[in-house]
């Protein structure tokens, strides 16, 4: 349905630059360089798997026990910030047929972003939440310093415990999730010395690296955002050092790298705006997804891969309007499975549908 073409990459004109690189340790020399042929992709079997008549939003997957389990913010009162807002988590044995295994809510509070996270033989599942008392508060009311995080957890993606507060994330944005050397981390966007302004988003926003020994109590391991910070998602090399894409707000999205002990940033500002960034890693390549701009509030769903500093796109997914954060998950080294949501298809009296929809990814021979 949706593929690109194989393209083989020019020679980097910045030589000296990209071999300061890799002495540094900056580039990981496993993954393919510019030169390289990258692989053709096809799009299969696009499906919209859920929609209830609410707003359906922000999607993540992941792959635990021999199952597959997709998460998503549901809200009967649309995007913004609602205490009605819930988190749903489907669960399937082979991709194709989904049912709901848990579905919760956090009282006062919006719950958005859902995240996977294997640790420590358990799965569990990250919101971030607006405070909003009993009712809708008006954007000009929203105030991060009331954020707090949440979780829930399983052992075998059947019985649930919690949702529980996160130790350490008041005042935190968390987003992303990933593990290293036994310790798990979170991305957490936070206003600058906890500031009192109103709303206090744009410069004066900064990210921080969330560490912790067991999923549920937290700490500051380093900022690698000082200023604008913003929906990051992350990867860790085997050595221990991570790359990053990192949203700026309506602006072109930037890479960040970083080594132990994560003092000292190099980060690089890439062609294009991204929203709601996923990062992973797909048959030996880097793999970035999520929300680019076409035109001015025209928006798509779009895969890309990574090389280098640069990005190049292999497949747009069906999509429109109010649209992105994908999930992903790894079948083989040539197959995958996407997530994402979309508002681009209508119901029978012409509403926008804002919907969750899965295709699979295959490297074309």
């Amino acid at each position: 349905m949706v593929c690109s073409r194989r393209r083989k990459w020019h020679m980097w004109q910045h030589g000296p630059l990209r071999m300061l690189c890799i002495t540094l340790g900056i580039v990981s020399l496993a993954t393919p360089t510019l030169g390289s042929v990258l692989p053709l992709v096809r799009v299969r079997n696009v499906r919209r798997v859920f929609h209830n008549g609410e707003h359906n939003a922000f999607t993540d997957l992941v792959r635990f026990k021999d199952k597959f389990y997709l998460a998503f913010r549901s809200c009967p009162d649309g995007h913004m910030v609602h205490p009605t807002a819930s988190i749903i988590i489907l669960s399937s044995t082979d991709g194709r047929r989904w049912e709901q295994v848990h579905r919760f809510s956090v009282p006062k509070r919006d719950t958005r972003d859902p995240h996977f996270l294997v640790f420590k033989d358990r799965l569990f599942v990250y919101t971030g939440t607006w405070y909003c008392g009993d009712s809708s508060p008006k954007r000009s009311d929203y105030d991060l310093n009331q954020h707090l995080g949440y979780a829930v957890w399983s052992r075998d993606g059947a019985t649930w415990q919690g949702p529980t507060m996160l130790e350490g994330t008041f005042g935190h944005y968390i987003w992303r999730a990933e593990t290293f050397d036994g310790k798990a981390y979170l991305n957490g966007r936070r206003k600058q010395g906890f500031a009192i302004p109103p709303r206090g988003e744009g410069s004066m926003v900064e990210s921080a690296l969330l560490e912790s020994d067991d999923g549920l109590i937290w700490r500051t391991r380093t900022l690698f955002q000082e200023v604008r910070g913003d929906e990051t998602a992350f990867l860790f090399e085997p050595d221990g050092s991570i790359i990053a894409i990192g949203r700026r707000g309506g602006d072109k999205a930037q890479l960040l790298k970083s080594r132990r002990p994560y003092t000292h940033w190099q980060r690089s500002e890439l062609d294009r705006y991204i929203g709601g960034p996923l990062l992973t890693r797909w048959g030996g390549y880097t793999v970035v997804g999520g929300r680019k701009k076409l035109r001015d509030r025209d928006y798509k769903t779009s895969l890309c891969w990574l090389v280098d500093e640069r990005l190049t796109e292999f497949a747009e997914l069906p999509s429109g309007g109010d649209n992105s954060y994908p999930g992903f998950i790894e079948l083989s080294r040539t197959r995958a499975l996407v997530s994402w949501y979309s508002s681009h298809e209508k119901d029978a009296n012409g509403k926008p549908l804002t919907a969750i929809y899965l295709a699979k990814l295959e490297f074309a021979e």
